[in-house]
């Protein structure tokens, strides 16, 4: 294969460039004939280099090991003297020597494509007949490892192996600061981004790792239920929807920016056959996503039925399961979830009983154990393996139950001292099925929570991990972060990872430094740039609100505290906001002061005078109702009497 060079595209002259040519194109090298390469040539040129110096390695190496294994004969002939021995080693040596030289024959009569290529082989393919037609060793090999540290890796694998508690993630936590009450729900979406908690105070926040720095700050919080606990949160497959479970008995689903997406319908609660209504007429306890199927989730309630809907059709329910007892009466289901193919649907109910029906088949559950747990207790959660053979139930018995679908009629194993105060304390499996996880409750001031691990072969309690000075209520294990969250009865959530096993999730976030407060710089309005406007049009240049703001600082009027407001009647001339009368608004209007502290005679008699030049309210009112006076008053002291007031005089005859 050759390469030819643009003088052979242009079709130029093999005779030489033409220099008129060269002029008019403006530079000397234009026409000459370019290099052509041979790159076949070129390759078999290096890969033959590349197959001397291996073999020039290889006998090298293979020098060496005869020169350590004769030194070892000698070695063991001078221990044990026999001849035998001394017989075979130069057989051995004589066969070593045949086999190299008669496969360095073959080598050299095989064609190219089987030579060896690259480094030498390993100290333990030497002596070994090897093939080359079958593979090409390229690259060197890494050094072999002794036989002892070969055995103690080996071990160590086999223990890690055997032992799934070296895989908990627990080595690092975080905190996230949901409130001050329970935190009842906890949602991971699939790919492990964002977190949602929902708790007692109504509240649902949104939590996104990659977003957040190490001041752990939601990034959103809202109240999708107004005031109704939440209950349940759960992530769709797809993880673009979020299915709302509260006290309510509508369930909700919004998207992953707290968006409405739809709200199921109420049910008629004055229809006996719960089956006819269009929706739940009584709170609701828990809700789960189908697994495979998008749009489809089920709910369970108070009004003793399971319900699947669609997030197409909120108007009506796509089903209705409706758990009875052994006698056929109606009983409340507390929990409910799809396995993990989604074909069965579990509930547990009030009266101890776990029933699991076919997803297609409504009337008659599949498998019924009617005392799983003790009866009046409210199982709260239930949740199938990974393999989805085995089913795990956490009751409100303070017990946690192990059950095999193939041979549901007892359970596989049993724990119990394992304390519940809330209904949604629930349970979960280990990313590789051989743990399962359950958080403890415990009384105010009496200890503190624990997240317990028990491992499924044994169902041993092998683990356990002190959480806070409150109640574990939920715990969550996500199977790609490998990372568990906790919510506690004190408004936390809780991130447990490990730098080594865990991947993204919270180590995200830890390592980006907290943010600092900064004003914010921008202009106080829109500004319009005109660079070619003639200066008369032409806009002054907008500056930054900082320095606007330092110049306010100095402004004592700018800068001027707001005044609290009142409380009280009010003073000032400024009036309490409690009032809402004509007499406030007047009061408010005409800015009446009521703070004069000065003395009230004072006040009066400071307008006697102005009064008596000159009487415009008072005197001309009684002047043709006044009394006449019939005694005159007699002052025994006629100096008194000349220099008392005349307002005094006037206010004796009155008295009179």
């Amino acid at each position: 294969m050759e390469r030819s060079g643009p003088s052979e595209a242009t079709g130029s002259d093999a005779s030489g460039p033409d220099p008129q040519l060269a002029v008019t194109m403006g530079f000397t090298g234009f026409g000459k004939k370019a290099r052509t390469f041979d790159l076949e040539a070129m390759f078999e040129q290096t890969r033959r280099t590349a197959v001397e110096r291996s073999r020039k390695t290889l006998e090298a190496r293979e020098k060496e090991e005869e020169m350590s294994r004769e030194k070892e004969l000698r070695q063991n002939e001078d221990i044990e003297p026999t001849s035998s021995r001394s017989n075979v080693v130069r057989d051995c040596s004589k066969s070593s020597s045949r086999d190299t030289s008669s496969s360095e024959s073959e080598e050299s009569s095989d064609s190219s494509d089987d030579e060896l290529i690259g480094p030498p082989l390993p100290p333990k393919m030497v002596g070994k007949p090897v093939n080359f037609m079958d593979e090409d060793i390229l690259g060197a090999l890494p050094p072999p490892l002794n036989e002892e540290e070969e055995a103690e890796e080996e071990e160590e694998e086999e223990e890690e192996e055997e032992n799934p508690v070296h895989k908990i993630p627990d080595s690092h936590e975080i905190t996230l600061k949901h409130g001050t009450k329970t935190v009842s729900a906890l949602g991971l979406d699939p790919s492990g981004a964002r977190l949602v908690t929902g708790g007692y105070d109504y509240d649902v926040k949104f939590w996104d790792f990659a977003g957040m720095d190490a001041s752990f700050k939601a990034f959103r919080s809202l109240q999708p239920c107004e005031c109704h606990q939440i209950k349940s949160l759960q992530y769709s497959n797809t993880g673009d929807m979020i299915l709302v479970v509260s006290g309510s008995s509508q369930a909700k689903v919004i998207d992953r920016d707290g968006f409405e997406v739809m709200e199921c319908i109420k049910g008629d609660q004055y229809i006996v056959d719960m089956a006819n209504t269009k929706g739940h007429t009584a709170m609701l306890h828990t809700g789960s996503w189908h697994p495979k199927i998008k749009g489809e989730f089920m709910t369970c309630s108070n009004d003793a039925t399971v319900r699947t809907w669609e997030v197409e059709n909120p108007k009506k329910q796509k089903s209705v399961f409706k758990p009875r007892t052994m006698q056929g009466k109606k009983v409340i289901p507390t929990t409910c979830t799809y396995s993990r193919d989604g074909n069965l649907i579990a509930a547990a109910c009030q009266n101890g009983s776990i029933q699991i029906w076919d997803r297609n088949l409504t009337v008659h559950p599949k498998f019924h154990y009617k005392q799983a747990h003790d009866s009046g207790t409210d199982t709260s959660c239930v949740t199938f393996s990974y393999d989805g053979n085995v089913l795990a139930s956490r009751g409100g018995d303070d017990s946690l139950k192990l059950w095999d679908i193939r041979q549901f009629n007892k359970p596989l194993f049993s724990a119990s001292g394992l304390p519940t105060m809330f209904p949604m304390t629930d349970c979960c499996f280990s990313p590789d099925d051989k743990l399962i996880v359950t958080g403890t409750s415990v009384q105010r001031g009496c200890g503190s929570g624990k997240l317990v691990f028990f491992e499924r072969r044994t169902f041993q309690r092998v683990y356990e991990i002190d959480i806070t000075d409150a109640s574990v209520v939920r715990c969550l294990w996500h199977p790609k972060l490998n990372q568990i969250m906790v919510g506690t009865g004190n408004g936390l959530a809780k991130v447990y990872y490990d730098p080594n096993k865990s991947q993204r999730g919270a180590k995200l976030c830890v390592v980006k430094t907290q943010r600092k407060a900064k004003q914010a710089e921008t202009l106080t309005q829109d500004y319009i740039i005109t660079p070619h406007a003639l200066p008369m049009f032409r806009e002054p240049r907008q500056r930054s609100t900082r320095k606007q703001l330092e110049k306010d600082r100095l402004d004592p009027l700018k800068s001027h505290k707001p005044e609290p407001p009142v409380a009280g009647p009010g003073r000032g001339g400024r009036v309490g906001t409690h009032g809402g009368t004509l007499s406030s608004y007047i009061v408010k209007n005409i800015a009446l002061d009521k703070t004069d502290d000065s003395n009230p005679r004072e006040a009066i008699l400071r307008h006697a005078k102005a009064a008596e030049d000159n009487p415009y309210w008072v005197s001309p009112a009684y002047s043709k109702t006044q009394p006449k006076t019939m005694f005159a008053q007699v002052e025994s002291d006629d100096e008194e009497a000349k220099n008392e007031p005349e307002w005094k005089k006037r206010h004796g005859e009155r008295k009179c």
